[in-house]
């Protein structure tokens, strides 16, 4: 059982990797996000993940930075982006990600997304492992693949991917590719676990909550964990980064397990990564 926010999943290379961590996608660079990353590890958060994306990465790194914790104490996650796809661009876009953050090393990058138009993914992935061979990165992965994206580089890969961080929620629970990633021990992350808040007015998720004396939010987040996904939510409020973490004195009953089971449509609410540019 998950039993605080310091518990971990070993990853494949042996990394320890937190189960619960702080998300940043959509979080406003400067003070938003620097007072945010602080809340969050004053609160016990030692898991944060950002992507060139983002665009706050500065504020990620400013963030740790005044909050006082010894780096090794962390564990920080970035993305390459779509358009720095290919070899020597990668390798680039990831000194760019470590000075922004103002950091040595990363304990884990992912690719983003696949962009499997740009046929570049494989490229990228070399970069990852060079990456990873000089030491400047303590664990690589992948993010939106899809089982297919995963087979082509699986073919020519060294490394095989430690994580794949996905859309996954109760509507969204990709049972398949769980099913996959756990065959070929690639450890699943949800991004956007709570859906970006469309959940948390769900009756069923309610009614289960109610039981527990938690939110919506906790039972999702509880329910990620027993499954045996990684997840990151986002919050910018002090009180609800706090709250995303008050999910370690409860467990969801099997009956209650099998009733979010239920709720999954198979339908994504964001974007296909076959379609992603």
């Amino acid at each position: 059982m998950v039993k605080s926010l310091h518990s971990t999943t070993t990853l494949h290379n042996g990394v320890e990797m937190p189960w619960l961590g702080l998300g940043v996608f959509k979080v406003e660079d400067g003070d938003e996000v620097v007072q945010s990353v602080k809340a969050a590890i004053k609160h016990g958060y030692i898991s944060i993940d950002t992507a060139a994306v983002y665009k706050n990465e500065e504020g990620v790194g400013q963030g740790i930075k005044e909050s006082g914790i010894s780096r090794d104490a962390l564990f920080v996650t970035s993305k390459v982006w779509n358009n720095d796809h290919g070899y020597e661009s990668t390798l680039a876009a990831f000194e760019t990600s470590l000075k922004k953050l103002e950091l040595d090393y990363l304990d884990l990058y992912l690719i983003h997304w696949p962009v499997p138009s740009q046929g570049k993914f494989k490229e990228t992935w070399k970069a990852l492992e060079k990456l990873y061979k000089d030491g400047k990165v303590r664990a690589i992965g992948v993010s939106n693949f899809k089982e297919h994206h995963l087979d082509e580089l699986l073919e020519d890969a060294e490394i095989a991917p430690m994580v794949n961080q996905v859309e996954f929620h109760p509507h969204f629970q990709q049972k398949g590719l769980q099913a996959y990633c756990k065959q070929r021990n690639i450890q699943l992350e949800a991004w956007s676990p709570l859906k970006r808040g469309q959940l948390l007015d769900d009756p069923t998720l309610t009614e289960i909550g109610d039981k527990y004396g938690k939110s919506p939010a906790q039972v999702i987040i509880r329910w990620n964990l027993q499954t045996g996904v990684i997840t990151i939510p986002k919050s910018t409020k002090e009180h609800r980064i706090v709250a995303n973490a008050d999910v370690f004195d409860f467990k969801l009953s099997a009956e209650d397990m099998d009733k979010i089971e239920q709720m999954d449509t198979g339908v994504r609410a964001f974007s296909d990564p076959d379609e992603k540019k």
